[in-house]
């Protein structure tokens, strides 16, 4: 959480998923349309660890319509009902909601019906085909 929309704040957002998930090379993180994430460094971060950019199309709403979703949610249920007096309160907040309840307890019909953690548990007992 930031202050500003520059292209470290990104990287070091992709940084840290990269350190925590450990994907593997060719994995696609889709993007928006920001230019944080047009940014030559952005792309060269993603070259470095061996993902593939995906950036949504101009004016789809589908295109990244579960993110959409998410942020939506987010902002009713937490941040339009709360104000907080300071960042760092923001930020413990956000880390409780997404952390706390939206990966593993909440159910997300374009995931079966699981929640982000149950469904990534079932995906990644499926053997590898090759």
């Amino acid at each position: 959480m930031a202050d500003h929309l520059r292209s470290e704040l990104v990287i070091e957002a992709l940084d840290m998923a990269v350190w925590r998930r450990r994907p593997t090379a060719g994995v696609i993180p889709h993007s928006d349309q920001g230019s944080q994430y047009g940014s030559l460094a952005f792309g060269r971060r993603l070259r470095e660890t061996g993902l593939v950019g995906s950036m949504g199309s101009r004016g789809d709403c589908f295109d990244n319509a579960a993110a959409e979703s998410f942020f939506a949610t987010l902002e009713c249920e937490l941040l339009a009902r709360d104000r907080f007096p300071t960042r760092s309160a923001a930020r413990l907040a956000l880390f409780d909601d997404i952390e706390g309840f939206s990966n593993t307890h909440r159910r997300h019909s374009a995931l079966g019906s699981l929640s982000p953690a149950a469904y990534e548990r079932r995906w990644s007992a499926q053997p590898v085909v090759t």
